[in-house]
């Protein structure tokens, strides 16, 4: 998993854009700038991608909490006592025995799920009593199965040690193995590398390596150039004036931030924020400089990926949402207000529709029409 040191949101106030513009009417950009102006704008997009879930997040992790979370507790509640309605009937008569099955058969379905999400000792009472089995035993020898697929499939012994009535512990423990022996395998492969790398390379082997030595020189000295001139012209210790120099001390904070990122396009805003260059001084950039600063910002793209990747994907885990489905700051706000308002609307028929479950010939009429998605909302479905 990536870690990110510092807050997006930090790169991404104040700052002047820098692309570059045609020097007079009827100038064409050359390939370079082009892609030098198409990675600017790529960058600034992932920027403000981040920048909107920072303002986001929060919004949404209060309407999750305060409107999202309340609504599925009470759909819960509702399930729970149809469970309890339908239990009550099935002891009333009129009821044929294929009846009295279907309904045992419909308790037994939502009451193992139920009990699967509160731990309920008279839902196990009523799923005991329709399944002519045990939860806890059936439980018990679900979680000693997955130990044994466990050690079957994946060579993971799991040993005495765990929790064995826990799925968690159980989950928490296997992937601990894995990590462990993810970690020795790295260990093993990067030992292989380097014994590779200690064997005699050939000329053609050196020349490419000393190519690679040397871009990689170019490219920091291409970034340590720009730093420097910022680093002159923001010193604090030769600034007279107090408040100048506090401001300065704050642009040389970021500098220093851009710095050690290799943030070049940052670097660039400060000095145009600074008007330590101008406009001129961009168009006139190098097509050598423009190779080197195009590399930079590819690999800022990159690193950007991963972060919009790494927000996102914490964001779905966090919220219970599928990874395959795809989330958008600009959206999210106006996902949790549908579901919200889907939810309310379920809840209100579905309380309207438990009035069915008191009355033995209303059952029997919704036996015969009875599909169990529509009898039973999985309110949890519905998100998203």
């Amino acid at each position: 998993m990536p870690q990110f040191k510092d807050n997006p949101s930090d790169f991404n106030t104040q700052l002047t854009s820098v692309s570059i513009t045609k020097k007079q009417h009827g100038t064409v950009l050359s390939k370079g700038q082009k892609t030098f102006n198409l990675l600017v704008k790529k960058i600034g997009q992932r920027r403000a991608r981040l920048a909107a879930w920072d303002t986001v997040t929060p919004l949404f992790q209060k309407q999750y909490h305060d409107e999202l979370l309340p609504l599925l507790e009470a759909g819960l509640d509702l399930q729970v006592e149809m469970v309890h309605r339908l239990d009550r009937v099935c002891d009333q008569k009129g009821l044929t025995k294929p009846e009295r099955r279907k309904i045992s058969s419909f308790i037994t379905d939502v009451a193992g799920e139920l009990i699967a999400q509160r731990d309920d000792t008279e839902l196990k009472d009523i799923y005991n009593k329709h399944s002519a089995s045990d939860y806890d035993s059936e439980e018990a020898a679900e979680l000693e199965g997955l130990k044994s697929m466990l050690k079957s499939v994946l060579n993971i012994d799991l040993g005495d040690d765990v929790d064995m009535c826990s799925p968690e512990d159980i989950m928490r423990a296997a992937q601990a193995q894995m990590a462990a022996r993810q970690e020795q395998q790295a260990a093993t492969h990067q030992a292989i590398e380097e014994r590779q790398v200690q064997r005699k390379k050939s000329a053609k082997q050196i020349a490419a390596q000393a190519r690679e030595e040397a871009e990689k020189a170019q490219l920091s000295q291409s970034i340590r150039e720009v730093y420097r001139k910022l680093a002159s012209a923001l010193h604090p210790d030769r600034e007279p004036d107090p408040q100048e120099r506090v401001r300065k001390t704050a642009l040389m904070q970021r500098a220093n931030q851009a710095y050690d990122r290799n943030d070049i396009l940052q670097l660039l805003e400060l000095q145009l924020e600074l008007e330590h260059i101008d406009q001129s001084t961009i168009n006139t950039i190098s097509e050598d400089r423009l190779k080197h600063y195009t590399k930079i910002l590819k690999e800022q793209i990159g690193e950007l990926d991963q972060e919009i990747l790494y927000v996102e994907s914490s964001f779905k885990y966090r919220y219970e949402i599928a990874p395959f489905i795809e989330i958008h700051p600009d959206t999210i706000l106006g996902n949790i207000a549908d579901d919200i308002a889907g939810l309310q609307e379920e809840l209100r028929e579905f309380e309207s529709d438990l009035r069915a479950f008191e009355d033995v010939a209303q059952v029997k009429d919704w036996l015969k029409t009875m599909k169990r998605q529509q009898a039973m909302p999985r309110f949890e479905e519905m998100l998203f």
